[in-house]
C-alpha cells in the first residue's frame, strides 16, 4: 500500500494490525482515481470507514483541501494518525473515532457538506445507500460532489440514490466501485 500520485506519491502506507480491515488494492485505488480525478482543487473529503485512511490521504496528496477520517476501531485511528503525519498532511484532516451513522449526525452539526465521499465498509455491510440518503438529508453532500462506495462485486446499489447517479459501476475481481455523482441543485440531469 502506497500513496500513488500528488505531493505525498510514493509513500508506503501502514497498515491496521490483524484482519478486521480490508485495504483498498493499490490497483483499485489507482483506477478509482482516474475515474473521479485524477486530481482535485480544494475539495472536502470525508473517509467514513478509514481504515488506514488510504483514499483520503491520496485525495489530500492529489489537492483536495481538507479531509475528515472516521473509523470506530481505535486501532484504524492510530494508523491514520501515522499515515497523515508520514505524509505531511495532518494539518489538513480531522480525525474521529465514531461509528460511522453517530458520526454523521455529529458533522452535520457542522454545517460543512463533502464535495468527495469514500464509503469502503466492510463488506458484509451492505446499507450503504441508507448511508448515503441519511448524509443527504443532513445536508453533508455538496452540490456535484462525487460518493464512492466500494464493496463486494456481488453487492447490488441502485443506480439513483436520493439526488445521487450512478455514473461508473467498474469491478476488479471480488471489489466492485460504485461512483455516484450528486445532481447540483435545480438541474434534472448531472
Amino acid at each position: 500500500m502506497r500513496v500513488i500520485s500528488g505531493r505525498a506519491r510514493g509513500l508506503p502506507l501502514k497498515a491496521v494490525p490483524g484482519h478486521e480491515t480490508r485495504p483498498t488494492a493499490d490497483r483499485v485505488k489507482e483506477a478509482l482515481f482516474s475515474i473521479i480525478g485524477p486530481y482535485f482543487d480544494g475539495e472536502r473529503v470525508l473517509d467514513l470507514f478509514a481504515g488506514t485512511g488510504g483514499l483520503g490521504i491520496e485525495a489530500l496528496s492529489r489537492g483536495a483541501a481538507h479531509a475528515v477520517f472516521v473509523d470506530v476501531n481505535p486501532r484504524s485511528i492510530e494508523v491514520v494518525r501515522r499515515n497523515l503525519e508520514a505524509a505531511k498532511l495532518s494539518d489538513l484532516a480531522e480525525i474521529y473515532r465514531n461509528d460511522a451513522w453517530k458520526a454523521v449526525k455529529a458533522l452535520a452539526k457542522k454545517g460543512q457538506p463533502f464535495d468527495l465521499i469514500f464509503l469502503d465498509p466492510p463488506y458484509a455491510m451492505k446499507n450503504m445507500d441508507e448511508l448515503l440518503l441519511e448524509m443527504e438529508s443532513r445536508g453533508l453532500i455538496a452540490d456535484g460532489a462525487t460518493a464512492v462506495i466500494e464493496h463486494a462485486a456481488d453487492t447490488v446499489y441502485p443506480d439513483r440514490i436520493g439526488s445521487l447517479d450512478r455514473v461508473r459501476l467498474a469491478r476488479y475481481g471480488d471489489t466492485a466501485l460504485s461512483v455516484y455523482r450528486c445532481r447540483k441543485s435545480g438541474t434534472s440531469q448531472i
